[in-house]
């Protein structure tokens, strides 16, 4: 093959996915807390395992009661569809750890006048777009997050039975002269009730890879290339298979690996930790970048020093690595983006309950809502960003 053709796969898990089941129920957390004081502080993390639950973290701001936390997460559990011996909404043991936020990270972060507010913790983000999918993603990504949403969506609404909550894709696409061409290979592993045998898997599964991939990309699929549950059966599945994890699903939050990480995850963090909200507004910048047609790839990273309110560098990459575009993009940011931890949660409207919706599914390549999800995902900067 040429240098710049190639195989690139990307994976995604289910909603049901061990550690997606303790992202949903962090993220519930954050919302729970921003609900009722748009500046509460809260870093969550959950772990899960067989019918069992348990919650640890800070938090800062209005008093929630345990009882109303504990029945918030049944109600998670029983949204994802875990009703099972193993795992179930009903019967789960939960116990909850939150504790009040250390009072050194809380002077590094606040501000007396509250207008140069540093941000929550050190460390770098980075925000990608490509013009290779309308939403701007990946489309190894982009493909295998929707063959599992459109499953989830089915077998919630009881168009896809005998099919349980635990699974996870994965798509390998030929990319010639640096653009997807074609898809090589589909994996599909997906728990299931034991009354379904794995050719009846695979006869419910295979549908959904000719409705989430357009046909163009699957006109030259082997039939052999697509595995469908390729260990065999799949029925003790979720947090009874598998102990989950808060924040263990970082590639798949994001690019499927097409771009760096910086390493922090999402999930749990109120928009005060740059871990997210950074992340947030490096992917909005880069997708206005490529929306504006200035470069077919764009990569933004930034970095951040606790206690410090503006960002300690901005890198830019375009596909063409043209520097002289570089700069002047990098010089359209400063003069016209506040990213300070305060103006990014400004600019996005981050300080509302909107991140339960995140945890499954990518933080990425979403459609912005009416209740003020995915903000970051507007192209409402193109202007700016013309050459």
């Amino acid at each position: 093959m040429k240098k710049n053709n190639f195989l690139f796969t990307s994976e995604s898990v289910s909603e049901g996915h061990p550690d997606k089941v303790c992202d949903r129920i962090s993220d519930m957390v954050v919302d729970s807390y921003l609900s009722r004081d748009s500046v509460s502080r809260v870093a969550c993390e959950t772990l899960t395992t067989t019918n069992k639950v348990v919650l640890a973290g800070e938090t800062r701001g209005p008093k929630i009661d345990k009882d109303e936390l504990i029945s918030k997460v049944r109600d998670c559990i029983k949204d994802i569809g875990y009703d099972q011996e193993g795992f179930s909404w009903k019967t789960a043991n939960i116990e909850t750890f939150l504790h009040e936020q250390s009072k050194d990270i809380a002077m590094g972060v606040d501000s007396k006048d509250n207008k140069d507010e540093g941000a929550g913790d050190q460390g770098i983000m980075f925000g990608y777009a490509c013009n290779e999918t309308d939403d701007l993603m990946p489309a190894p990504i982009h493909y295998s997050h929707k063959i599992l949403r459109l499953m989830a969506n089915d077998r919630k609404d009881g168009k896809l039975l005998g099919i349980e909550p635990d699974s996870k894709s994965q798509v390998t696409m030929l990319y010639e002269n640096d653009k997807p061409v074609k898809v090589t290979s589909v994996v599909i592993s997906t728990q299931h009730s034991k009354d379904l045998n794995q050719d009846k898997v695979r006869e419910s599964v295979i549908p959904y890879i000719h409705k989430s991939i357009p046909k163009n990309f699957l006109s030259d699929l082997d039939t052999k290339e697509i595995y469908i549950n390729p260990t065999g059966q799949f029925i003790i599945g979720g947090p009874d298979g598998d102990t989950g994890l808060t924040g263990r699903k970082i590639i798949v939050d994001t690019y499927g690996g097409a771009a760096p990480h910086g390493g922090g995850a999402f999930s749990g963090k109120d928009p005060s930790k740059v871990d997210r909200s950074a992340a947030y507004a490096s992917r909005y910048l880069a997708k206005n970048v490529v929306a504006a047609g200035v470069s077919d790839k764009c990569l933004i990273q930034l970095a951040y020093a606790i206690g410090v309110s503006k960002p300690l560098s901005i890198f830019i990459k375009l596909a063409d690595g043209d520097e002289e575009k570089v700069n002047m993009i990098k010089k359209i940011i400063e003069e016209n983006f506040n990213l300070s931890p305060r103006g990014i949660r400004e600019m996005l409207k981050l300080n509302n309950p909107i991140y339960e919706a995140t945890s499954a599914y990518g933080h990425f390549g979403r459609k912005p809502t009416n209740k003020g999800e995915f903000t970051w995902e507007k192209t409402d900067k193109l202007d700016i960003f013309k050459m």
